[in-house]
C-alpha cells in the first residue's frame, strides 16, 4: 500500500481490492461483508438485501444522464444482481456552496423520476452543504434496502461449463462520461451516451424465463473484464471469452480509440454479466434481447476450469490473452 490514497484507489481495479482487503476488511470482518457483493444479504424472517454507493462523477450531466438518475440506477442495480427487489432507498446530498439552484432541481428531478421507474421510494436522506471549492458541485450517497426473492446467486455457484452473457454493449457508460468531461461531445449527440438504467426488470424477465442463473453482476468501475477476473478470482474457476462475440458499438469503440482506453475497461451502467448453464443460455439470451433493456444481449464466453481462476480473450486473430483487473485511474470520478 503506497503512504497516501491516490485516484488509483478508486479505480475498481487491483488497488481498490488492495485497500478493501488490507483496509476495510482488517477491521470489520463479518460474514455478509465478506462476500464482498454489491449489497449484503441480512438473517431475518423475510431476508433483507442491504447496499449502499456513493456517487461523484465528474461531469454532473453527461450524454443520457446525470449523477441523479445514476444514484438511483446504481443502488437498484447493486440490490438486483444480489438476487434482491429493491423498495426503499435513503438519499444524502453533500452540494457545494455556489451549486445552481437550477442543477439541483433538475438533478432532484432526475431523481424522481428514475425512482418512479424502477419502483422505488426515497424515504430518508440528510442535506449539507460545504464552503466553494469542497464540494465539486453535489455529490451524492444513497443506501438501499430490499428483500430477497432468488438466493444463492454468488460467483462460488458457478461450474465448469457453464454459459456467460452480457446484456449489451461494453463500454458505453465510461466512454460518455470521459468525453463529456474532455468537452468533446455533449447532451444533443446521440452518437455516444450512458447507457444509465434500472436492471430490475431486465433481471425478472431473465428469471421468468427459466433459466438456471449462477450469478449476475452489473460491469461499472474497472468495466467487464475487471468483473470476470472477480468472478474467476472467487470461484476459483476460468472463463474464456470470444473477443470477436463481446458487442462494442461503433461509436463507443471510436471514441475508445480516440481516448486510448479499451472498451472492455469502461464501466456500464446499465449492462449486466450473467452466467448460467450451457443447457439454458438459450432461453436466458432469448429473454435479454426481448426485453429494451438487453436487445444487443450476446453469449460472450464459457466456464471453463482448465483456466483455474483467470480470464482469457480468446483474440479475433486466433491468439489468446490473460486479462487482470483494472490496474490503476485508467476513468477515474465516473460513478
Amino acid at each position: 500500500m503506497d503512504e497516501i490514497i491516490t485516484l488509483d484507489y478508486g479505480s475498481g481495479g487491483k488497488k481498490t481490492s488492495r485497500l478493501i482487503e488490507s483496509e476495510i476488511l482488517s477491521r470489520f470482518s463479518n460474514p455478509a461483508l465478506g462476500e464482498l457483493g454489491d449489497g449484503a444479504i441480512l438473517p431475518g424472517a423475510e431476508k433483507i438485501v442491504f447496499s449502499t454507493d456513493s456517487f461523484v462523477v465528474s461531469p454532473l450531466f453527461f450524454p443520457g444522464g446525470d449523477i441523479g438518475k445514476l444514484a438511483v440506477c446504481g443502488t437498484v442495480n447493486d440490490i438486483a444482481m444480489c438476487g434482491g427487489e429493491a423498495k426503499y432507498l435513503s438519499l444524502s446530498l453533500i452540494i457545494e456552496e455556489g451549486l445552481e439552484r437550477s442543477a439541483l432541481s433538475r438533478i432532484l428531478d432526475s431523481i424522481r423520476a428514475a425512482a418512479e421507474s424502477a419502483r422505488v421510494q426515497v424515504v430518508t436522506g440528510d442535506t449539507k452543504v460545504v464552503e466553494r471549492g469542497r464540494g465539486d458541485g453535489v455529490y451524492i450517497n444513497t443506501a438501499g434496502i430490499g428483500f430477497l426473492r432468488r438466493a444463492g446467486l454468488t460467483p462460488g455457484a458457478m461450474r465448469d461449463g457453464d454459459a456467460v452473457l452480457i446484456s449489451g454493449t461494453a463500454g458505453d457508460h465510461g466512454a460518455a462520461v470521459m468525453l463529456a468531461r474532455g468537452g468533446l461531445i455533449d447532451d444533443s449527440s446521440g452518437a455516444v451516451k450512458s447507457d444509465c438504467a434500472a436492471l430490475n426488470g431486465l433481471v425478472d424477465a431473465l428469471f421468468a424465463s427459466g433459466a438456471e442463473i449462477r450469478c449476475l453482476r452489473d460491469p461499472t468501475r474497472g468495466g467487464a473484464a475487471t468483473t470476470l477476473c472477480e468472478f474467476a478470482g472467487s470461484s476459483g474457476l476460468g472463463i474464456e471469452i470470444e473477443e470477436r462475440d463481446i458487442p462494442v458499438s461503433p461509436a463507443v469503440a471510436a471514441a475508445c480509440s480516440l481516448l486510448g482506453l479499451d472498451p472492455l475497461y469502461c464501466a456500464n451502467e446499465g449492462k449486466l454479466l450473467c452466467v448460467t448453464s450451457q443447457e439454458t443460455a438459450h432461453a436466458a439470451l432469448e429473454a435479454m434481447r426481448a426485453h429494451p433493456l438487453g436487445r444487443d444481449a450476446a453469449v460472450i464466453g464459457r466456464v471453463s476450469a482448465a483456466a483455474k481462476g483467470r480470464v482469457i480473450l480468446r483474440t479475433a486473430a486466433g491468439g489468446g490473452r490473460v486479462l487482470h483487473k483494472l490496474a490503476g485511474a485508467q476513468l477515474p470520478r465516473i460513478c
